[in-house]
């Protein structure tokens, strides 16, 4: 055997295509806001009720820190990468996952992006196949690349149903 499992997640000459760091922007925004919102909330309740309330801004405060961390990790641990028969994400920090997705499998291709993602450049491309299990999400790529992404797989994929 003589491999670590690490090599699973690591094909031989495969250049990996980080994702943007705005997911991490985005991601850190949103935790930001529901954080602050909750811990008003704490205080509130601590100002008007019980000051034992004051504990819940404090653990609310060191999740949001928490929360900060992890994302930024969970953002760099994303990557995706174009071989000439499939494409391959992977993604995960303590639980590692890699997806290869055959471009003959694939039905179609989504992009979306929501209000926050769009002011950060963002957008999550969906390749959808015939099985439900296999299909596969790319978060956080810029508009223009998941554009790109997007074009890109719809005519591999299409190359390949038709046997090109």
């Amino acid at each position: 055997m003589g491999g670590t499992l690490g090599d699973v997640f690591d094909a031989d000459g495969v250049t990996w295509t980080p994702i943007s760091p705005g997911l991490a922007k985005v991601r850190r925004l949103i935790t930001t806001l529901l954080n602050l919102l909750g811990a008003a909330a704490f205080a509130a309740l601590a100002v008007f009720f019980t000051p034992w309330l004051w504990i819940g801004v404090v653990v609310l405060l060191l999740t949001w820190v928490w929360e900060w961390w992890l994302i930024g990790r969970q953002v760099r641990a994303w990557g995706y990468a174009e071989r000439a028969d499939d494409l391959l994400i992977r993604h995960g920090v303590m639980f590692r996952v890699l997806v290869v997705v055959p471009y003959g499998r694939m039905q179609f291709v989504d992009v979306e992006a929501g209000p926050i993602d769009r002011m950060f450049d963002v957008a999550h491309v969906q390749l959808h196949t015939a099985s439900a299990g296999t299909d596969a999400r790319i978060p956080g790529l810029n508009a223009a690349e998941a554009a790109r992404l997007r074009d890109r797989l719809a005519s591999r994929g299409e190359a390949r149903l038709a046997g090109l």
